[in-house]
């Protein structure tokens, strides 16, 4: 039998001080930063925020998880 919704589903992660500071305008390279990685939806109902680098901050920075 299918099941109607998988457990473990896939996440973009984004970085949110790029998107609060509309990413460093005087920098050459501009963009924000993404991560894509699994959560488990019964372990894990709300929003995910994890700490990863950001290349275009040049340091570690929370990125929390948007919708696709």
């Amino acid at each position: 039998m299918a099941k109607g919704k998988d457990v473990r589903i896939r996440v973009i992660l984004e970085c949110t001080s790029c998107v609060r500071n509309g990413v460093n305008k005087n920098k050459v390279s501009a963009g924000i930063s993404r991560y894509i990685t699994q959560k488990n939806r019964h372990n894990t109902p709300n929003r995910l925020e994890l700490r990863k680098f950001c290349p275009y901050c040049y340091k570690h920075t929370i990125h929390g998880e948007i919708k696709k």
